[in-house]
């Protein structure tokens, strides 16, 4: 318990600024960890992309003329 009984010591402002050292760093923490986490692939473009290669696909066979 001697940490606390340091920190109690510590100015009121030293105090915040350590208390905001450690919310800030935990912040970062959890975002680099979540954006690392999901950020392997982009799922949403990938399925926009298909559905613009199918849609020029649909088009370009329309365009053709018919062998009939």
């Amino acid at each position: 318990m001697a940490g606390i009984s340091g920190f109690r010591s510590l100015a009121p402002k030293t105090k915040n600024v350590i208390v905001a050292g450690g919310l800030t760093t935990f912040v970062f923490g959890v975002y680099f960890y979540t954006m690392r986490a999901v950020g392997g692939i982009d799922e949403l473009q990938v399925a926009i992309d298909k559905f613009e290669g199918d849609k020029v696909q649909k088009q370009a066979e329309g365009s053709m003329p018919s062998k009939v």
